[in-house]
């Protein structure tokens, strides 16, 4: 599975590792992913999900439904 928010697109970054010595190796940053259960009032019913620590934040306050609306996406485009 990729590791990538369904909600945002968030990816990993690629970049260096530098030491004192100012070597320099590859890294790869990756997103803060979570995979939750989010109750959909709406619907009447839970929705797993795997979207970031900060998507999770956004849905928290707006709700999921308003923010896939906001991002021009389905129920369908984001559940597990």
């Amino acid at each position: 599975m990729a590791r990538v928010c369904s909600i945002t697109g968030k990816r990993p970054l690629a970049g260096n590792n530098v030491s004192h010595a100012h070597n320099k190796t590859r890294r790869r940053q990756l997103p803060n992913l979570q995979r939750k259960r989010i109750y959909v009032p709406e619907l009447g019913r839970f929705v797993r999900i795997r979207l970031s620590a900060r998507a999770l934040r956004t849905v928290s306050r707006k709700g999921l439904l308003a923010v896939l609306r906001s991002e021009g996406l389905t129920l369908r485009d984001v559940v597990c």
